[in-house]
């Protein structure tokens, strides 16, 4: 982990991204001494499905759903999942775990030859729909993140869901707009997915 210099301490408290809402979830874990946070990994959630602006996703990534409220989350009921953060679609940042701590959000994967991409990833939750376009308060609110993290941690890669569990997930999908983020980033030292800019 890189050390904090005094421009960083304004910005990060333990893992905790100062300019989010701490929402601290139960789901996480340690990561294995020594982990390299080079990885970070988007997705997209909504819930239900195409239904925006509610807390349920609050509520998943804290073990406080009702499994009742839809019919849709009978089909999630006991599950226990986190990400680091949640962009809602008004760029409001949400944050559930420290990013010194691993949280639960790639299941199983494997990116740039290594496996299980929780230990050493961080988790971007989307508030959108799986192939859907994604709002411009939200390409703005990870042009803010992405480089503090780069500067927190020793970020090298930002792929998608879809890049680390190809087959399994589909997750952030064409609706994101890969060239507009690595515009905004600004980022030409960071390896985005083999084929995603054009």
């Amino acid at each position: 982990m890189n050390e904090l210099g005094p421009a960083d301490v304004a910005t990060w408290d333990r893992g905790w991204y100062r300019f989010a809402r701490r929402e601290p979830s139960p789901n996480f874990g340690p990561r294995p001494t020594d982990t390299a946070i080079d990885l970070i990994v988007l997705h997209s959630i909504s819930l239900p499905p195409g239904v925006y602006g509610g807390a349920q996703v609050q509520a998943l990534f804290t073990n406080q759903l009702n499994w009742d409220e839809h019919p849709y989350f009978k089909k999630m009921e006991g599950l226990k999942v986190s990400a680091h953060f949640y962009i809602q679609r008004t760029g409001y940042i949400w944050q559930f775990v420290s990013c010194d701590d691993r949280a639960w959000h790639a299941g199983t994967s494997q990116y740039r030859g290594r496996v299980n991409c929780n230990d050493d990833s961080i988790g971007i939750e989307l508030e959108g729909l799986e192939g859907d376009n994604f709002e411009p308060a939200q390409y703005a609110a990870l042009a803010a993140l992405c480089p503090a993290l780069g500067q927190r941690y020793p970020i090298t890669h930002i792929a998608g869901h879809e890049h680390i569990a190809p087959g399994r997930k589909a997750d952030p999908g064409p609706g994101l707009d890969w060239n507009l983020l690595h515009r905004k980033l600004g980022r030409t030292d960071w390896c985005f997915p083999e084929g995603v800019l054009k």
